[in-house]
């Protein structure tokens, strides 16, 4: 008999009110590097529009010695840019004294023409890592993106997307080498794992997926066809079963695990006007009547105010979330750091801190940290443009962490 859990959804909902900006404005003119001084140094360009039209959505092997990310190559001269993202993975360089100074060889881990987004690796498992996938050339569809005529955003949900596995051997025998100790069987990879193959089948788009601590649970986003209505689900690695986690109306979407593995952070369009907003979500697991688990589930709102307001991610202490926000403005997204609210059913009546933590023009956004919180990555267009452009490209950046507290 398969493992089970019961999940009874009870969803209160704990409104964050508007929240105060602690932080004091730069000085007219100030460079970026200097209004950030005591938040973040060293700062790395990692990836340039030499190699990728864009790139963007990093994220940390667990011992942050890779990198996985999506982008679109550049591609050969006289031809046309995918249109899609494609999926690499690439391992950090260091300098004499540990600082990053680059990237190593990229590797493209997707298949040639597929749509790929939202990698992630496996907590305790070197060398596997998990994205969302079409793994063929999807079929076109509208395009994503703001609307003039109708003055929304349009999302892209490519209903052959799913979350793909696979194992990358050059990770994985990377992380046996920097073990304190060599484990000869860490060296002994599965190579037959080395494609990416779907986790589950089904007819939908399922993607923006993340591992919980232990590795057990993938939680992702599910579309479904009929309502093109997105939901949070979890996918049991132990059972194969997939288990329904929010479902209220509106795009719940971009969820991550804290570091404890009891709470989830995304972001909601739940209230239909494309100004999405953070929330968390706390496991109460208690005894049900029968002897199984109940997970029992707590909603708070973490954010309720008119700006878009997306991509949380954990601090690894737990203590605050560090998201991506159009509260400058629409033109210029910056890093805001923001109080997560205390766990349990407590209202909270405090008002949360916040922080912004990135002032250069152009978008930055889609914040992530290594797990000892020594690192923090993000996308940014604080580059230099590429030959021929007005404006730099989105990239992926990093940076030693001064200070990033609300």
């Amino acid at each position: 008999m398969r493992n089970s859990i019961v999940v009874a959804v009870t969803l209160t909902s704990a409104l964050g009110l508007g929240a105060g900006c602690a932080t004091a404005q730069p000085a007219p003119g100030a460079d970026w590097r200097e209004a950030e001084a005591g938040v973040l140094r060293n700062h790395v360009q990692l990836t340039f529009p030499t190699q990728f039209v864009k790139a963007g959505e990093a994220y940390f092997s667990p011992d942050a010695r890779w990198i996985i990310f999506q982008a679109v190559p550049q591609p050969p001269k006289g031809e046309t840019p995918a249109t899609f993202y494609s999926m690499y993975v690439a391992p950090l360089t260091f300098g004499a004294q540990g600082e990053i100074i680059g990237l190593g060889e990229v590797t493209e881990v997707s298949n040639p023409g597929s749509a790929n987004t939202c990698g992630f690796f496996h907590p305790t498992e070197p060398g596997r890592i998990i994205f969302g996938s079409t793994i063929v050339p999807p079929v076109e569809g509208p395009d994503a993106g703001y609307q003039r005529g109708s003055n929304d955003y349009r999302w892209a949900f490519p209903e052959q997307m799913e979350v793909v596995s696979m194992i990358v051997p050059e990770i994985a025998r990377d992380a046996a080498m920097h073990q304190p100790v060599a484990s000869t069987p860490a060296l002994l990879v599965d190579e037959t794992e080395s494609e990416a193959t779907p986790l589950w089948t089904h007819h939908g788009y399922d993607a923006e997926c993340a591992y919980s601590p232990d590795g057990r649970f993938i939680i992702h986003t599910r579309v479904n066809p009929e309502t093109q209505d997105p939901d949070l689900f979890l996918y049991d690695a132990q059972s194969g079963d997939v288990i329904p986690v929010m479902e209220k109306k509106g795009y719940d979407g971009g969820p991550f695990f804290s570091a404890d593995g009891r709470r989830i952070t995304y972001r909601s369009d739940r209230r239909g006007d494309d100004l999405l907003q953070l929330f968390v979500l706390d496991f109460l697991v208690v005894d049900g009547p029968d002897g199984e688990p109940t997970v029992e589930l707590f909603e708070h709102q973490v954010t309720n105010n008119e700006h878009v307001n997306w991509a949380p991610y954990w601090h690894p202490s737990g203590r605050y979330l560090v998201y991506t926000t159009s509260e400058v403005s629409h033109r210029n997204y910056e890093v805001f750091a923001i109080d997560a609210p205390r766990y349990g059913k407590i209202q909270n009546r405090m008002m949360p801190r916040k922080r912004r933590l990135t002032f250069a023009e152009g978008f930055d956004g889609m914040p992530v940290f290594s797990t000892d919180a020594r690192l923090m990555m993000w996308t940014s267009q604080r580059g230099a443009p590429a030959p021929g452009d007005d404006r730099p490209s989105s990239q992926v950046w990093i940076a030693e962490v001064v200070d990033t507290t609300p």
